[in-house]
């Protein structure tokens, strides 16, 4: 038997061939061991069978092969997974069986070889009888073709079907891994809810306790509210009346501002009185002690007389000689009586107790010159501006003053008053003027003084430095740096004589804004170069133009000084840059102070009573009430 598969994976069973009897062309029949008797023309006979014979059998061979292929195997499920969807097809087992050997005649009887007729005749029979076989398997085999073409259909359908169903089911299965995910994280998220849950019950628990703590406490709080109120109702009241206190208190208090402004007023009236009662020209005359070398020279201070009784005289003696020989005659006296004067056991701050109201009036609005005159080597720079080591006990009068100056200031703010203070310091030299806050080398060209403006008094120098201030600090830095530029030289009365007029202006400018007041006044601290005679100091060269200049100053200072006197109609201010420079500070609106300053040793006597026969003069002199500068 062999099987074959069709296109669709059926096995169909092919049903066995019927080989013929029949002799073939070119091949000799066997004869059998009961043939051996046979007549052998039988034999021939049987060779010489016509061709039409073996060709019948041919197409019964042929048409068996084609029944044996109608028969149909179903085909079985992959994987075992599936069952047979269709019926199998069988083929009736009396068709195969029915095809008997070709050599077998009707009775069941194998005929003789030599039987051909027989062998004929029931060969037509057989082959009739596989016609109506052959056409009754046909047309099961037509019926076999249409069920396995519906089956095909069938099976194609249920194959879309399953893919379909396939495709389905991974997406379910997708699905069903991400149901299965999202299990999972919901179980988390319930168990970490199950916790949280936990945890709120046991804060609940809390804040229940709480609750019933603060129910409690809110209670108390609410007693305490209405206490509190009570007690708040009560301080309404009390706070209307202390309202009413403060309405009142404000109200005397701006009697007071009112009244304190007032007093502040008249007391700057009554202090500019006072001042003017002692002269708007002031003298007083200071003489410095003996030095370590001078004692060994002069035993005692014999030609200086200050009475105990009055510290405003001073008296000198002279012891004169005759001329015709050298017999004593006795002593002259000189006696001089000056607004104030300081023997040498005076201290730096006892001189400034007496100039401290003058230095009140420039912070008043009034302009004010305190300057120092005297021969050289008599102590001016030491009382304007102290010992090169100063302390609190040797500081001069010029970072004493700007002290008081800052300090009024501060206790004039609470009524109202601010200042602002620029100051500069510069030296007239031999009729030039040098600015002392500029270091040598970097110092321009000359400076000129000139006024502010055409329809002002006010007189300002050009590219001279002018440094804003507010502390007494900064201006002490400002008087070191202008004592490293000063000009100083040994003559044959000093070691370190000063050659050249030191001036230090400190401009204040007030404003009292409630009031709509303003102010401006200049606080001018000289410190003159000292008067030499040129017989004692033996200049030469540069130091006599030096000495020539400061004695033509001096004398110009004192010639503006006696025409401010006298009323003059033309004061010689030009004559020299220092008249000219202190223009605003000397005349009738501003107050001035001078200190005379002499030496204590009886060889420099006749210089003494030059400068004092000088202080005397402008000790004499009176000149306008003075006008404080305010709008």
């Amino acid at each position: 038997m062999e099987q074959k598969g069709n296109a669709d994976g059926w096995q169909v069973p092919l049903v066995g061939k019927a080989f013929s009897q029949l002799p073939v062309p070119g091949l000799r029949a066997k004869r059998g061991p009961s043939d051996e008797n046979q007549p052998p023309a039988e034999q021939k006979r049987a060779r010489r069978l016509p061709v039409p014979t073996r060709r019948v059998a041919a197409s019964i061979a042929t048409s068996c092969s084609k029944a044996s292929a109608a028969a149909v195997v179903p085909r079985t499920q992959r994987a075992g997974r599936r069952t047979s969807l269709r019926p199998e097809l069988t083929i009736p087992a009396a068709s195969v069986a029915a095809a008997p050997a070709l050599a077998v005649g009707n009775d069941g009887k194998k005929r003789a070889a030599w039987d051909l007729k027989g062998q004929l005749s029931d060969m037509r029979t057989k082959v009739s009888s596989y016609k109506d076989k052959v056409q009754r398997l046909d047309g099961e085999n037509q019926q076999l073709k249409r069920q396995l073409q519906e089956q095909v259909v069938q099976n194609r359908e249920l194959s879309s079907q399953v893919s379909i169903l396939s495709s389905a089911l991974h997406t379910c299965q997708e699905q069903a891994q991400q149901r299965l995910h999202e299990v999972m994280e919901l179980s988390d998220l319930k168990q970490q809810l199950e916790e949280q849950v936990t945890s709120y019950s046991k804060t609940i628990g809390q804040l229940e306790g709480t609750k019933r703590d603060l129910s409690s406490l809110l209670e108390t709080r609410e007693v305490k509210l209405k206490l509190a109120e009570e007690g708040l109702a009560q301080r309404e009241c009390e706070n209307k009346e202390l309202r009413g206190q403060v309405a009142a208190q404000l109200q005397v208090m701006t009697q007071q501002e009112e009244r304190l402004h007032h007093l502040e007023m008249e007391r700057r009236r009554l202090h500019n009185l006072v001042q003017e009662l002692k002269g708007n020209i002031r003298v007083f005359c200071r003489v410095r002690p003996l030095l370590a070398w001078e004692k060994e020279r002069q035993k005692g201070l014999e030609h200086l007389h200050f009475p105990l009784q009055d510290n405003k005289a001073l008296v000198l003696s002279k012891v004169e000689e005759s001329h015709v020989g050298r017999d004593r005659k006795g002593d002259v006296k000189y006696d001089f009586s000056f607004d104030r004067v300081f023997s040498p056991a005076c201290s730096q701050e006892e001189v400034f107790e007496e100039i401290a109201l003058l230095v009140q009036s420039a912070l008043d609005g009034y302009h004010v010159c305190i300057f120092a005159y005297g021969q050289t080597g008599s102590g001016k720079t030491y009382t304007m501006e102290g010992p090169d080591d100063m302390s609190p006990e040797t500081m001069g009068m010029i970072p004493r003053a700007v002290r008081q100056v800052f300090q009024g200031a501060r206790e004039l703010e609470p009524k109202g008053w601010q200042y602002h203070f620029t100051a500069n310091f510069l030296e007239i030299y031999n009729e030039s003027l040098r600015d002392l806050l500029v270091g040598r080398p970097e110092r321009g060209a000359e400076l000129e003084i000139k006024r502010v403006s055409q329809s002002s008094e006010e007189l300002h120098v050009p590219n001279l430095r002018y440094v804003p201030v507010d502390s007494e600090d900064e201006v002490l830095k400002l008087l070191q740096t202008a004592k490293a530029n000063r000009s100083v030289a040994k003559t044959a009365l000093n070691d370190r004589s000063s050659r050249s007029h030191s001036l230090f202006q400190l401009r204040i400018e007030g404003w009292n804004r409630s009031r709509d007041l303003h102010s401006v006044s200049v606080l001018s601290l000289v410190d003159l170069a000292g008067s030499e005679r040129l017989d004692k100091s033996f200049s030469k060269g540069e130091r006599l133009r030096e000495t020539q200049a400061i004695n033509t100053s001096l004398s110009t200072l004192g010639l503006v000084i006696m025409a401010l006197s006298n009323k003059e109609p033309h004061i010689p201010y030009r004559n020299s840059k220092l008249t000219y420079l202190l223009q605003n500070s000397l005349g009738g609106n501003s107050k001035m102070l001078m200190f005379v300053n002499i030496s204590p040793l009886e060889d420099n006597l006749s210089e003494s009573l030059n400068s004092l026969r000088f202080a005397s003069k402008v000790n004499e002199c009176v000149i306008g009430t003075a006008q404080a500068n305010r709008k």
